[in-house]
């Protein structure tokens, strides 16, 4: 597994900041085995979820002195939920019989998660589909508390892997991953890797199966929901436009589909399709689309952007780089379309217009729905700049619509060769909307043990920033760490309601989010007649309210707080 090292994880008690930067809270997770962190995901209510991949450490002795071990073998996906004041809510853990690695995680409208990660495991234990392949995509949906929902195995004789995962506005899933196809392998395919994207309804059932790529290797980085339902995939390209390309033709797939849904003539061939597994047949019956890369290549390797529609059709792409490597790592919606950014070791060359000036910069590109450039930039830093994070800040026009105000972007410093001082910094970089900079922020790392490695890095709704990585005194005894950071610049940039309450119309439930400072507040929830209907108390700035039981009609929601009452509404649908 790939991870991005740094010693800003050398994290805290041993921190310099930036004048206004200061400690919340930070949570360290002890662990006696080599515990790999992928993701920091926040829900919409404000808590967080650190996702990875842990060997459980063996159980106590038995009652007639045997040790027990572990419950599962290698690998197992691992969750931890914290609050939003850094408590563990709650620890999960699913495997198989072998090594399960969880690599993307994205949380769901109703507050749950959807994992995907790449599993080597056979059916038992939690894992409840059959090995396709050498390697395959797990995918597991878990409600709020943690608690298994769904679980779908998807692959095939190739190895596939997961690398990014939305929920989008139908409430279902594109899970984004890529196949590797073997030297020598009669499988279909452009090139060593491509990209496998795959449409799953909101029970998990597959509805659509996309394979773009080229003649050489791509590697699917980040894929975000769109407005319109659809999805923007961002992928580092090493492959140039592909001419001439035969689509192959499904023939035997499709038989076998017919004949799943017929009543069967032929006894013994449809007691072959039913010892097939049920989860191949389902990816059989959808036709899989190939779409050949349309796009040159500039240089070693280019930012390639896709863009998907609802049902999971290229509706275009386009192709960004110099002739040097330029590697992309995010993507973002703006109110005019999208947000582009990665690292560049190029000059000004293809259809990159500034020069690197030192290691790696940062390269951001701002493209309208079509995907056509509207700006571009190149921020150093020093050294190599890695990207961690990309955030739109938003405001309210004059004319009382929302538009894009600018960008804050997190990332750090890593030197060169040698360990340097500034081998220890994480950085802020704050934009506006035409990538002019407005200000930038370190913090800095004073000690460095020996392996710390930064994962991830997300701004939160009330303006405070979470960092999440490992830290450990030596190799194999890794901890998860994670400190929340606030920032009185970062804060203002947030522009606040005293009150949100979304979605609304509710159906069943919302989210309640308070504006304003408080220590604890009353939430109420009354008829139009003035009936209480629902009340809660909190200590938290977004709440989430149960309105199953509301009946059709309008609500009138309170918060009382220390100081100030708020009142809002809602409507049941």
């Amino acid at each position: 597994m790939k991870h991005l090292y740094m010693s800003l994880l050398a994290l805290v008690g041993s921190l310099a900041y930036s004048q206004e930067v200061e400690v919340r809270w930070q949570k360290d997770l002890k662990s006696s085995s080599q515990d790999f962190l992928s993701q920091l995901t926040t829900t919409i209510d404000g808590q967080h979820l650190l996702s990875g991949s842990t060997i459980q450490s063996p159980k106590p002795s038995t009652s007639d002195g045997q040790t027990a071990s572990a419950q599962n073998s290698g690998y197992d996906f691992h969750l931890v939920k914290l609050n939003q004041q850094g408590q563990i809510v709650w620890d999960k853990y699913f495997g198989g019989n072998n090594h399960d690695f969880l690599t993307a995680t994205t949380s769901t409208q109703e507050g749950g998660f959807l994992l995907a990660g790449t599993t080597y495991s056979s059916e038992g234990q939690q894992k409840k589909g059959k090995q396709k392949g050498g390697s395959d995509i797990w995918v597991i949906k878990v409600d709020e508390n943690g608690e298994e929902q769904w679980q779908k195995t998807l692959g095939t004789s190739v190895d596939e892997e997961a690398k990014s995962v939305i929920q989008t506005t139908d409430l279902g899933y594109f899970i984004a991953g890529n196949a590797q196809i073997k030297q020598n392998e009669s499988s279909d395919g452009f090139g060593s890797k491509d990209v496998w994207l795959v449409k799953l309804d909101k029970k998990g059932k597959v509805i659509n199966q996309l394979y773009i790529g080229g003649k050489g290797l791509e590697e699917v980085e980040k894929i975000i929901p769109t407005k319109d339902g659809g999805a923007l995939v961002g992928i580092y390209s090493r492959s140039g436009e592909m001419k001439d390309y035969f689509i192959p033709q499904k023939t035997d797939k499709n038989n076998l589909a017919s004949n799943t849904t017929s009543s069967t003539e032929n006894f013994s061939s449809q007691e072959k399709i039913q010892e097939k597994d049920q989860e191949v047949l389902e990816l059989e019956q959808i036709e899989a689309t190939y779409q050949p890369k349309t796009t040159e290549n500039y240089g070693e390797g280019d930012f390639w952007v896709v863009k998907l529609s609802k049902e999971g059709k290229v509706e275009w792409q386009k192709n960004y780089g110099g002739s040097g490597d330029d590697h992309i790592r995010t993507l973002a919606n703006t109110d005019t379309g999208y947000i582009v950014a990665g690292e560049s070791r190029s000059g000004n060359s293809g259809n990159k217009k500034s020069n690197t000036k030192e290691g790696t910069d940062l390269w951001v590109i701002s493209i309208d729905e079509n995907g056509n450039e509207l700006w571009q930039k190149g921020y150093n830093f020093k050294n190599r700049d890695v990207l961690m994070s990309l955030n739109t800040i938003s405001g309210k026009s004059q004319e009382g619509n929302w538009k894009t105000k600018g960008f804050l972007l997190g990332g750090y410093t890593q030197a060169e060769g040698k360990a340097q001082k500034e081998d220890e910094t994480f950085w802020m970089l704050y934009i506006d909307n035409k990538g002019e900079e407005v200000f930038r922020k370190y913090v800095e790392g004073k000690e460095k043990k020996q392996e710390e490695r930064l994962v991830d890095a997300q701004l939160n709704n009330d303006g405070t920033y979470i960092l999440a990585g490992t830290s450990a005194e030596e190799l194999g005894k890794e901890n998860w760490k994670v400190v929340k950071l606030g920032d009185k610049q970062l804060e203002q940039l947030i522009e606040k309601q005293d009150m949100r309450i979304y979605p609304n119309p509710v159906e069943d439930y919302c989210y309640v989010e308070i504006g304003v400072e408080f220590k604890e507040a009353t939430i109420s929830v009354y008829d139009m007649t003035g009936k209480l209907a629902y009340q809660t108390k909190t200590k938290n700035s977004v709440t989430k309210i149960n309105t199953a039981n509301l009946p059709q009609g309008m609500f009138v929601v309170t918060a009382k707080t220390e100081n100030k009452s708020i009142t809002n509404k809602i409507v049941k649908k």
